[in-house]
């Protein structure tokens, strides 16, 4: 089903919601990201669905077809780079395909993989989350007459970063395979990115350096276990 096809006088974009009448897929595993960018879509006028995973993601798209898509880099079942690419070849074409990654260096893979742009964790601002979707619309889809772009930031609940921790934790008891750990590692990195927790984000990147260099985890792995359980154990995380 094509969203554009139910663009009426009452959904057509304005300059206080320019978004107005389009659905945005987020397909992202962080609640904390996730209610960012749902924060960002209702203070611009879309609708949001989120996928967790590609295997949702494509289930989902088997019967939606949405106006914009925004994938993850780093996704528990692959890479989001995988579904950039599928969306990128499909016809018809989604109308904006972005990519989104704590990452910076991931910008060239999702490039290359067909993405349309990219956008860096944390994103809250309302102005570049609408002029990323905007600059890539048809003409049509865009507000008429002129708008100044919003300097406003959102700030997502901190319950769904709490939630991203114990699901990282969590993750990581259940095994300590090479996998295991490369997913939370990138995952706890760009929460804490996103979050800010430069002392987080840190002890991540060390775990996925350790790993790239082929040497020892077992001291990095235990460092970023115990900052994530003193995060828990903490007021503010609640």
């Amino acid at each position: 089903m094509d969203e554009f096809a139910h663009v009426t006088a009452q959904t057509l974009p304005t300059a206080r919601r320019p978004l107005l009448g389009l659905t945005v897929l987020v397909v992202e595993d962080s609640r904390f990201a996730c209610d960012a960018l749902r924060l960002l879509c209702l203070r611009s006028g879309a609708r949001i669905r989120r996928a967790d995973c590609l295997k949702s993601a494509r289930r989902h798209l088997q019967i939606y077809r949405p106006s914009a898509v925004i994938v993850d880099m780093g996704l528990p079942d692959g890479s989001g780079a995988e579904l950039i690419e599928e969306l990128a070849r499909s016809v018809p074409r989604v109308g904006v395909l972005l990519a989104i990654s704590g990452d910076a260096f991931s910008e060239e893979e999702a490039i290359a993989a067909g993405a349309d742009g990219f956008m860096l964790k944390p994103l809250t601002s309302l102005g570049d989350f609408q002029q990323a979707i905007l600059t890539r619309l048809p003409a049509d889809r865009q507000p008429a007459g002129p708008r100044e772009v919003p300097n406003d930031v959102v700030h997502p609940d901190p319950v769904a970063f709490r939630d991203d921790l114990c699901h990282a934790a969590d993750t990581l008891s259940e095994g300590e395979e090479e996998a295991v750990i490369d997913y939370v590692a990138q995952f706890v990195t760009g929460i804490a990115i996103s979050a800010e927790d430069v002392a987080l984000a840190r002890a991540a990147k060390a775990v996925t350096k350790g790993r790239a260099s082929g040497r020892m985890l077992n001291a990095d792995v235990v460092r970023l276990n115990r900052l994530m359980q003193d995060r828990l154990a903490e007021e503010h995380a609640l």
